[in-house]
């Protein structure tokens, strides 16, 4: 091994035959990029494996609900700008064990109490998954079993949909199926869509889903614009686009969850950045259910699949992901940098069963629904 000088500060040892990455004894400037971007890269991990834990306090099944309604799994929660809360649960089941209809919409005020139901009998109630709201306050219900995004005005009437139900009149009909090689995707017919974002513009990007691997966008009166992806592991590729945000800038973060990671493009579709939470995992977690996830368990399941994800409003802005193992909510630079953490697996307070999606309206407030505990928890962090 030879010594060779980096610097006045810096020396390494190399073989001899590496001698030629060196002049007269100092790095060459593409050996110095080189190296000190794996200087970089082994900060970040080092930053990713000393995450804090931030304090937190919750407030369970914060929304109240009558004597004579229950929840069922929670699959959705918004705020809106008056700081009402707006619940999708899969309540209110109705028909055979397996194919019932499972979708509720309820609204509550900013301190929990109970104001209505959306949207009774809907067409469109199958199977619910995501909610959000736009910044005029309108609701918009996604629903994984009828294929359809449903646009509520705050008063609650139907303004505008995308996607069709299939026809229960159809012959030998019934949901989609995962086939190999996939379907061709088709403009504005959506196959189990997850979630919805919209750009400064008011455009609209719909992330589908389960069985098609894209982001559909529309303009903001509803016309079909275009899409982008499809199934694979490479940039722009999806497995299970799952839940989608955008930021002040109009960029758009799809949890690529089947991927393990989060992918952020521009308005137009454009690929940006990839980003993994890396962060290491008590000896002791659980699972809420099954066993603890392995190398060979599906990335689904895998610590810092990202299950859901929410950006916070204001000048500084934050994203927040969650995963199912082990049930950890991470708090993120825009660029993927884990700031801090809290949570884990469970059925009390403070634990979080697959949490599926989250409202953050501020930094330090956050709502969570949770699929396995039938419950939307209120957080509030204090870092």
């Amino acid at each position: 091994m030879g010594e060779f000088i980096l610097s006045d500060r810096w020396r390494v040892s190399a073989p001899p035959e590496l001698g030629h990455l060196f002049k007269n004894g100092f790095m060459s400037n593409v050996t110095t990029r080189i190296l000190l971007t794996l200087t970089s890269f082994t900060a970040v991990l080092f930053a990713q494996t000393a995450v804090p834990e931030i304090p937190f306090e919750a407030i369970p099944n914060f929304p109240k609900l009558p004597p004579d309604m229950y929840l069922g799994e929670v699959a959705g929660v918004a705020v809106n700008s008056k700081g009402h809360l707006f619940v999708f649960s899969r309540g209110n089941t109705t028909g055979p064990a397996y194919g019932a209809s499972a979708a509720q919409l309820l609204e509550f005020d900013r301190e929990g109490k109970y104001l209505r139901e959306i949207g009774r009998n809907l067409y469109a109630w199958s199977f619910a998954h995501a909610v959000r709201v736009d910044s005029h306050d309108n609701i918009w219900a996604i629903d994984k079993g009828s294929d359809m995004v449903v646009e509520f005005s705050p008063e609650g009437r139907v303004l505008m949909l995308f996607g069709r139900k299939k026809e229960a009149s159809d012959e030998n009909d019934g949901p989609w199926t995962h086939v190999n090689p996939p379907r061709p995707a088709v403009n504005g017919q959506f196959r189990q869509p997850t979630d919805v974002t919209w750009d400064r513009e008011g455009n609209i990007f719909i992330s589908d889903g389960y069985i098609n691997s894209r982001i559909a966008k529309f303009d903001k009166n509803g016309n079909w614009v275009g899409q982008w992806g499809q199934a694979g592991k490479g940039p722009g590729e999806f497995n299970t686009p799952h839940s989608i945000t955008a930021d002040a800038s109009g960029n758009i973060y799809v949890a690529d969850r089947g991927n393990r990671r989060i992918q952020t493009f521009d308005h137009n579709g454009s690929f940006l950045r990839e980003m993994t939470i890396d962060v290491p995992v008590p000896a002791d977690a659980q699972p809420w259910m099954g066993n603890r996830p392995g190398p060979e368990t599906s990335a689904t399941m895998q610590p810092g699949s990202p299950w859901a994800i929410c950006i916070t409003p204001g000048p500084q802005q934050y994203l927040y992901a969650s995963d199912a193992f082990p049930g950890r909510v991470y708090k993120m630079t825009l660029d993927g940098r884990v700031l801090g953490m809290l949570g884990g697996s469970g059925r009390q307070p403070k634990q979080f069963g697959w949490i599926h999606e989250m409202a953050c309206p501020s930094e330090n407030e956050i709502y969570v629904a949770e699929l396995l505990n039938w419950r939307v928890q209120k957080l509030i962090l204090h870092p």
